[in-house]
């Protein structure tokens, strides 16, 4: 357990933090470690979404691990805010159901309730509602801050992606059942709620990525200030939708001052029609052919008692590069 005065050290001395957040951390200690868990979560998801397309997710060792990416109100932009901030509560409820926190556990509300089947609620069932609040209240706190003064439409979509991210793991919430009885019969059931995995979550938001919807700065403030999600958009704009207000910019060329690395000297697949294809990670500039030796063992087998021998195998691979 931290103790108050070294809470005090830890907040004041992480960098970046807002005077709400350090007060939120300063309250609630312990709990950053899991912020901290949940942030690193949503960086890998997003690495492991965007791997073979022409912006991958890159990263730099500093403050802002994104660099100038965040600078643009891109839809990347948009995808990132989400996805750290369902990965906080992602790492926060996991934690709480572990009872690795003090000042949560698991969602006992339903704890013993009969459900219209016959089954009863029973388990651990995650507490999402928790989990939730706590990424609101630290992860909304730099925009919010930022709103004193004259409405600023990149914390408005900012906003609006926080909690789109969050609201993609309600959404993906699954009842888990196990079954009670003589010989695994199915006499009495008990479920709980569970969260989905954090794969299956950066799935989800990939594809709120791949439909991501620009706003004007107008449509943004009009839809700020509306308890409802309509404007004069054709479509309403669901809470799980990601919004964007610039345009993506080209990829395809290094330009430091923006933070992109252009794709040149990134392994592409030849026989893909998909993103990762050498045709579009090349942007049209051809691509190199190497020839690479792989070693690997192989046929390997068990000898009694205790050994596994194997052999060795070289091949000889293409890999192909873009220009």
């Amino acid at each position: 357990m931290v103790t108050q005065g070294s809470a005090r050290a830890i907040c004041a001395a992480l960098p970046g933090l807002v005077s709400r957040q350090i007060q939120v951390c300063q309250a609630h200690p312990n709990t950053i470690q899991s912020v901290s868990d949940g942030a690193r979560k949503g960086i890998e998801q997003c690495q492991h979404q965007f791997r073979n397309e022409r912006w991958n997710c890159t990263t730099k060792d500093d403050q802002n691990v994104f660099g100038a990416t965040l600078e643009r109100g891109s839809r990347e932009t948009a995808f990132i805010y989400a996805v750290t901030s369902a990965g906080v509560v992602h790492a926060v409820t996991q934690a709480c159901s572990l009872g690795n926190l003090t000042e949560c556990s698991c969602d006992m509300d339903r704890q013993g309730l009969p459900a219209p089947d016959g089954w009863k609620w029973g388990g651990c069932s995650d507490n999402i509602r928790y989990g939730i609040q706590f990424a609101r209240q630290f992860v909304d706190a730099p925009e919010k801050a930022m709103q004193k003064k004259p409405k600023n439409v990149r914390n408005l979509m900012n906003l609006h992606n926080n909690e789109a991210g969050r609201k993609a793991i309600a959404t993906l919430m699954r009842m888990q059942c196990r079954c009670h009885g003589v010989s695994g019969s199915c006499e009495l059931k008990t479920c709980w709620r569970t969260m989905p995995t954090f794969a299956q979550v950066g799935d989800y938001l990939k594809q709120k990525y791949e439909n991501a919807v620009q706003m004007s700065s107008k449509e943004l403030k009009i839809q700020s200030s509306s308890s409802s999600s309509k404007t004069k958009r054709q479509a309403p704009l669901g809470k799980t939708d990601l919004i964007h207000i610039h345009k993506s910019p080209n990829y395809c060329v290094e330009d430091p001052k923006k933070g992109i690395l252009g794709t040149s000297g990134r392994v592409c697949n030849k026989n893909s029609t998909g993103s990762d294809s050498c045709d579009l990670l090349c942007c049209g500039r051809g691509y190199n052919t190497q020839v690479v030796r792989h070693v690997e063992r192989c046929f390997c087998r068990f000898v009694w008692c205790c050994q596994v021998k194997c052999k060795t195998c070289v091949t000889m691979l293409d890999v192909h590069t873009c220009k």
